[in-house]
């Protein structure tokens, strides 16, 4: 999906719903598809990937205009949302399937997600340890249709108001001026 004017990340920070709601709201943000990436079945179904047995974690492939907002931005904004420091964790979410994983599409992306890491680690943003994986590009794999804009169509579902509305509100608070004022 990349053009000249987009690029693409794809990130993997627990359940795809929560992740995606923000990055939806992300001002630069052109596209946002959740899947799964990382594992050794083709084309696997989520309830496949929720067994753990597949090897892939949840995550979103996120288009950009690197002219509004930088892959360093979007880090910003990934390692505030989630928790970076427990391994196939995020809250109640466990499993390698909840993993935190950057798939980066080339040395740059590489090289700037560990920069980014490397300066959470010393401003001491986190009580423990980041241990998120930065790892190369992957085959990914589109979640089902279901999946797609999940809290906005469901944000009244008892886990999208305890776990995705408090993420959403939280970007808000954090990335204020980057969020969109409409979704698109």
């Amino acid at each position: 999906m990349e053009t000249l004017a987009t690029q693409t990340a794809v990130f993997g920070g627990g359940c795809f719903w929560c992740l995606e709601a923000v990055f939806n709201r992300v001002e630069g943000v052109a596209r946002v598809e959740p899947g799964y990436a990382g594992g050794h079945v083709d084309n696997p179904t989520y309830e496949q990937v929720c067994s753990g047995k597949t090897g892939h974690a949840e995550v979103l492939r996120v288009t950009f205009d690197p002219a509004v907002v930088s892959f360093a931005d979007l880090l910003d904004v990934f390692f505030a949302l989630h928790d970076p420091t427990t391994e196939n964790r995020q809250g109640n979410d466990v499993g390698t399937q909840y993993r935190s994983v950057i798939f980066c599409r080339d040395a740059e992306q590489a090289g700037t997600a560990r920069a980014v890491m490397a300066r959470l680690a010393a401003e001491a943003s986190y009580s423990a340890p980041i241990v998120t994986r930065v790892e190369g590009t992957v085959p990914f794999w589109p979640a089902e249709d279901y999946h797609v804009s999940y809290y906005e169509h469901n944000s009244m579902q008892p886990y999208c108001m305890a776990v995705v509305a408090p993420k959403v509100a939280r970007l808000r608070k954090l990335f204020g001026t980057r969020v969109k004022t409409v979704l698109q």
